[in-house]
């Protein structure tokens, strides 16, 4: 196989491919074989027709497509390789040439990744953003665990409800005096000013007592998901079934021993306070390498192809997909929702997804520059830390990403062209300015 490579623009090349005449031949075999099975010649079974009857017949172009198919990926795959190119982009074919007995000439025009020329990457200035754990937040966190292990104790008939109660209802409502789809439920427990409920609803239920039937009157939001519900008014007819407060329990020692493995409330606040200092120190060190990437990539050269930022764009829309259907919530309902559309959300993504593109081509431009290269022992930790984060058996993680080791790889040696940066970094105990910020989720 010949291959020739001619830049056209920039980040554009075109590739002129020669296959040779046996592998055209050899193709043009294979694909007889497979049209013969799917066709009807009169006089002959499917799969009995000889060649030359079959051509004679339809013609022999009938045979190209099938071919073509078969002969094209490869050698693009093999001219993409021999001439050291990484495309970007699907690539344009064109066949110049598809005759029996001849080569198979094609042409494949793609965007190939950009040639990226690094400014400063040692010697970055970079500010160390303070470090600093209050009392306050160490108490600030003892009440959250106060809340998470609070028990629900029923309050008395007698007991008006409050902001925070959980309350079971029974409810059912009305538009103009009939029943609407989705407006009754049972058994339904509610916490009052959790703002789950249409606006107004939960708090006109405050004050409540248990075996209370109230009426509420609430408008349903303009732009409510339910188009035949948005900017109506409904009747809702409630009735308080149970009601129970949160009771915290004091912090004491005896706290301290329900809620961790310490014996002490002091020591449970030293835990605390450790684990804070570690989070602080972890969100600085990120906040530093943010910043430092962010400063090299903005001192590098790069014409950055708009399939890159496209393709970056819809890893984004993918991503906020899964993370809506982790919510039960379809793109489509959100849209609806919101009114917006997916050009809409692409063209918010665009900014970011161009910022990442770049720190990623940097990235890697200093990983090439600077001899960075990912091990086994990396890729071997990188699993054992994986397993260790989701309590899995290291060799059932390697079995579940055995498809995807090239992707795991380029991301270990990105994070260690981030360590290049942050060992070559100059730290300043001052803040500097800090560029606008964007990585990759």
């Amino acid at each position: 196989m010949k291959s020739k490579l001619e830049r056209i623009e920039k980040n554009e090349v075109a590739l002129e491919i020669e296959v040779p005449e046996e592998k055209v031949a050899e193709a043009l075999d294979k694909a007889f074989k497979k049209v013969a099975q799917r066709v009807t010649v009169p006089g002959f079974r499917k799969g009995r027709v000889p060649r030359p009857v079959l051509e004679a017949y339809y013609g022999k172009e009938i045979l190209y497509e099938d071919a073509l198919e078969q002969v094209i990926p490869a050698a693009y795959e093999q001219a993409v390789e021999e001439n050291d190119i990484e495309p970007v982009s699907q690539p344009a074919i064109d066949v110049v040439q598809m005759e029996e007995g001849k080569p198979l000439i094609f042409t494949a025009r793609v965007v190939v990744k950009p040639e990226v020329i690094l400014g400063q990457v040692e010697g970055i200035e970079v500010s160390r953003p303070p470090i600093e754990v209050k009392e306050e937040d160490v108490e600030r966190r003892l009440q959250v665990m106060r809340d998470r292990y609070a028990k629900l104790v029923e309050i008395g008939d007698d007991t008006p409800t409050k902001e925070g109660d959980v309350l079971t209802i029974d409810f059912a409502g009305y538009i103009d005096g009939e029943p609407f789809p989705g407006g009754k439920g049972e058994d339904y427990s509610l916490e009052l000013g959790s703002k789950t409920f249409i606006p107004g609803f939960e708090e006109q239920l405050v004050g409540a007592r248990v075996g209370e039937e109230r009426e509420i009157t609430v408008r349903f939001p303009d732009d409510y998901h339910a188009k035949d519900l948005a900017g109506k008014e409904a009747l809702f007819k409630v009735k308080i079934k149970e009601a129970k407060r949160r009771e915290l329990s004091p912090l004491n020692d005896e706290f301290a021993q329900e809620v961790s493995e310490f014996e002490t409330l002091e020591e449970l606040r030293e835990d605390i306070r450790k684990n804070l200092v570690e989070m602080a120190e972890q969100r600085a060190r990120q906040m530093m390498k943010d910043e430092l990437i962010a400063k090299a990539a903005d001192s590098a050269e790069v014409d950055i192809p708009r399939d890159m930022i496209e393709n970056q764009v819809d890893v984004m829309l993918e991503q906020f997909q899964e993370r809506l259907l982790y919510q039960g919530i379809s793109l489509e309902q959100y849209l609806e929702m919101t009114g917006a559309t997916v050009e809409d959300l692409k063209e918010e993504y665009r900014p970011q997804a161009e910022r990442i593109v770049r720190n990623n081509l940097v990235l890697e431009k200093v990983a090439e520059q600077y001899n960075i290269k990912v091990t086994d022992e990396d890729f071997e930790q990188q699993m054992n830390k994986v397993a260790g984060d989701f309590g899995m058996n290291v060799d059932e993680v390697k079995k579940r990403v055995a498809g995807s080791r090239a992707r795991i790889e380029r991301g270990i040696l990105l994070d260690k062209a981030v360590e290049y940066l942050v060992e070559k970094a100059v730290v300043l105990d001052k803040p500097v300015e800090k560029p606008e910020l964007a990585v990759e989720e």
